[in-house]
């Protein structure tokens, strides 16, 4: 307090008077943010009631580009593989002179869905069912891990050339696909295939039908 002023009883100082507007003003500025969060939580949850009140969202539309790219990923990444190990003869007549080589190979052979062989979607949104027609599996790879030959023999007039190897190689691939025919491999891919696209496509309530086209399978020899 300043020299030229009184002190009366009860009366506050200025400093004081100033420090209290202080306060208060902070107070009051605590109190407007407060609501103005308390106000944005109310607006944001009647936003909330007004779009339920609205109905509910629109059921996800499935087109046959979705579809489509659905199936390019499932036959890149679902396959089949089967490693196998088989006895592989080769023999070769020449002149009356035979060569012979018995083998023991391991390979594994993978068999799944090319689409470029032919695939049709249908798509029935009123009914939400999906109609798939895939071509069948058929064999992609065969991947010849080991060959271990056990005897050969060569004709007397008839040796081993490079050509025998190159006719081995290509024998040895046959029959592995042979014996993972027979081993049931195209079957268990169109099955594996026909699975995950069922869940895959059904995820958004379709009903989806795996159609294939029927193979007149002809027999051997």
């Amino acid at each position: 307090m300043s020299a030229g002023q009184r002190y009366v009883p009860g009366m506050i100082s200025p400093d004081r008077s100033a420090a209290r507007r202080t306060l208060v003003w902070g107070l009051v500025v605590i109190v407007l943010l407060l609501g103005a969060g308390v106000a944005a939580s109310v607006l944001g949850r009647a936003t909330g009631v007004l779009g339920r009140l609205g109905g509910p969202p629109a059921p996800p539309r499935v087109t046959q580009q979705l579809v489509v790219d659905r199936l390019e990923a499932v036959a890149k990444l679902v396959a089949t593989e089967m490693t196998l190990r088989d006895v592989v003869v080769y023999e070769q007549t020449r002149l009356g002179s035979t060569k012979r080589a018995l083998l023991v190979v391991t390979g594994r052979v993978a068999a799944g869905i090319d689409l470029k062989q032919g695939a049709d979607v249908r798509i029935d949104s009123a009914a939400r069912r999906i109609r798939v027609t895939l071509p069948p599996a058929q064999v992609l790879s065969v991947d010849v891990l080991d060959v271990t030959t056990y005897d050969e023999r060569a004709g007397l007039l008839n040796p081993f050339r490079p050509e025998d190897r190159d006719s081995i190689q290509r024998l040895v691939r046959a029959q592995l696909v042979t014996a993972a025919r027979e081993s049931g491999i195209l079957a268990h891919a169109d099955h594996s295939a026909a699975r995950v696209l069922t869940e895959l496509l059904g995820q958004d309530g379709y009903t989806v039908e795996i159609v294939r086209p029927v193979v007149e399978r002809r027999p051997a020899g």
